[in-house]
């Protein structure tokens, strides 16, 4: 069956329900999502997961914690389960997913057969991974039986993306629940220089397989090019050849959104709170824009620079406006044009006067600093220092060994860490 390609405008429109996903890879990262109005989050637990080694997972005892605090909020949680598994992993994936379904995850995100029927069998939901790299309507009908989101590879342009989901519309397939099948895409974050995040650089070089999560980063190094004779090398200046710049779709956010997507995905288990925070917040704030007719350039350029401010590689739109290469970034590390300094603890917070206590460790503060407070409860707080007193009097600046008292928009609690941000 040949599936002919779908104008995007054809669509029915935009759905009802579009949710942002973001990353959870701290108890931190989680706050920020959840208060920056997430729809959805997911994380890993131990190994298993796509980001085992490049971040601190959080365990199976936390999932209880982890699904409270999202119901609380009326957040979808989803454990991600998508790394290759081999037999002697079996067990642990049963136990993890038995400890899923007891603490009330509401999906896993898996790429195995073993864990998509053992998944259902346990009663769990299931959703695809980009691993599986899903590219046609056929494979979204054979998935079907087992998952009602999918996450579509990264490699297709949204034309792809129209004529899938207008198949699915057409054709009706539905997942176990009964409802057509939603497609998800990746709207924000870093990109792998492999197909879907298939890449072996890591095990070929260091024995460590990215598809079990243990990946070292090859791609994101500089390289010399040196002749087979050795007489001459060349270091490839300006330019990480393997190290694509972070995608980002809020320019052409309307869209993905009528090309049928339902669920927009943030990348980022490895970063901090603060870019969880800003990308839903960015995104929410599209989504709204474009449902009022309000989806402006001055906005666009106004979000642009925001997901700027934070942990990036540059940016480009990947592959869904129809390019054929990728575009690499020409910085190692971050391109934010801001970053963090860290000062102190927070030693207390009182309700009544809305105002914390940190202790000056590092660096000082002084008013009109920027200022960003983190914590596993209070996620990422942001604001200005408008006012300081040190020993209950006003004062000017705060420097390392002062207590300092601030006023502040919202609740921090103890043990949260103060920074301030400074031009990168």
């Amino acid at each position: 069956m040949t599936i002919k390609h779908k104008n995007i405008a054809d669509g029915p429109g935009i759905a009802d329900d579009i949710q942002i996903m973001a990353p959870a890879g701290s108890m931190e990262s989680l706050a920020a999502a959840l208060k920056a109005g997430a729809d959805s989050v997911y994380f890993g637990v131990d190994k298993l997961n796509m980001r085992s080694r490049s971040r601190k997972n959080f365990t199976l005892g936390d999932l209880p914690e982890i699904s409270a605090k999202c119901r609380k909020f009326n957040v979808k949680s989803h454990l991600a389960l998508n790394t290759v598994l081999f037999d002697e992993d079996l067990s642990a994936m049963q136990r993890m997913v038995d400890a899923a379904a007891d603490a009330g995850i509401s999906a896993v995100i898996v790429s195995d057969p073993a864990v998509m029927q053992y998944a259902r069998d346990a009663g769990m939901a299931v959703h695809m991974s980009t691993q599986c790299n899903i590219t046609n309507t056929e494979a979204v009908r054979f998935y079907s039986r087992w998952a009602d989101v999918m996450v579509m590879a990264r490699e297709l342009t949204l034309e792809h993306v129209a004529g899938i989901a207008a198949e699915i519309r057409e054709q009706q397939i539905a997942g176990p629940s009964g409802q057509p099948v939603r497609l998800e895409v990746f709207a924000h974050g870093a990109l792998c220089m492999a197909v879907s995040g298939k890449c072996y650089l890591s095990l070929h070089t260091h024995n460590s397989s990215a598809n079990r999560g243990a990946c070292v980063q090859n791609c994101r190094r500089p390289y010399i090019v040196t002749d087979k004779k050795g007489e001459y090398e060349l270091e490839v200046d300006n330019e990480y050849i393997m190290s694509a710049k972070d995608l980002c779709t809020i320019p052409f956010l309307d869209k993905v959104l009528h090309a049928g997507v339902r669920v927009l995905k943030i990348e980022g288990r490895g970063r901090s709170a603060d870019y969880v925070r800003t990308t839903v917040t960015c995104y929410r704030e599209a989504i709204e824009a474009i449902r009022s007719g309000t989806f402006t350039p001055e906005k666009i350029a106004e979000w642009e620079n925001e997901l700027a401010s934070v942990y990036n590689r540059g940016f480009w739109d990947g592959y869904y406006l129809g390019r054929t290469i990728g575009e690499w970034s020409d910085v190692h590390g971050s391109k934010s044009k801001e970053r963090k300094i860290y000062i102190g603890p927070c030693q207390n917070y009182y309700r009544n006067a809305g105002v914390g206590v940190f202790k000056v460790e590092t660096d000082g503060i002084e008013k009109g600093d920027k200022i960003m407070i983190m914590g596993p409860t209070t996620g990422a707080l942001s604001t200005h220092v408008e006012e300081l007193r040190i020993d209950d009097q006003p004062a000017a600046k705060a420097v390392r060994g002062d207590l300092v008292t601030l006023p502040l928009p919202d609740k921090a609690r103890r043990a949260d860490k103060l920074y301030k941000i400074v031009p990168a």
